[in-house]
């Protein structure tokens, strides 16, 4: 399926505030359901992330882009890059509390999980402890990729937990 996406650079510097953003403004668009919103973080001499919105037809894009518009964002089109932090896609609704592996490649937009340090693949039936934050990454293959790390009780985590501790934030 041919997807059509625009570019949205409000300057924001971290990635807290971009999702929150990213929510209030899928939430304000109405997205449709096959629709992706994703973080890119933007390097240079000024770092941010830019958000993305990636929708399965032209005529949804022109009329998000003129609801941005309307609400004082400026847009671009296409992506910053190909490997983009999924926020909002298909199926995320569903990935609340505990669910298992093949609960997340059947029930969302998800590709493949893979567990760092792990020799391979989890099983189908290994629990996943979702925290309500379940954030994969596009690959440059075109592969949306959540990467899991082990927990108590035989169960993975997210590796990007919702509300990490700072750096240095004991000193």
């Amino acid at each position: 399926m041919t997807r059509y996406a625009l570019t949205v650079d409000a300057g924001i510097r971290d990635l807290r505030a971009a999702d929150h953003l990213l929510h209030t403004l899928a939430a304000e668009l109405a997205l449709p359901e096959g629709a992706f919103g994703c973080t890119h973080l933007v390097r240079g001499d000024r770092p941010r992330v830019a958000l993305s919105f990636t929708l399965p037809s032209e005529p949804l894009l022109s009329t998000v882009r003129e609801r941005l518009a309307t609400a004082g964002y400026d847009s671009t089109p296409g992506v910053p890059d190909a490997a983009g932090r999924a926020v909002v896609y298909p199926g995320v609704s569903a990935l609340t509390g505990t669910v298992t592996i093949a609960d997340v490649l059947t029930r969302s937009a998800i590709d493949r999980v893979a567990v760092l340090g792990g020799p391979g693949d989890p099983a189908p039936d290994t629990r996943l402890v979702t925290w309500d934050h379940v954030r994969p990454q596009w690959q440059y293959d075109g592969t949306l990729l959540l990467t899991a790390m082990p927990a108590v009780g035989d169960t993975l985590v997210p590796f990007e937990v919702p509300a990490p501790t700072p750096c240095c934030a004991d000193h």
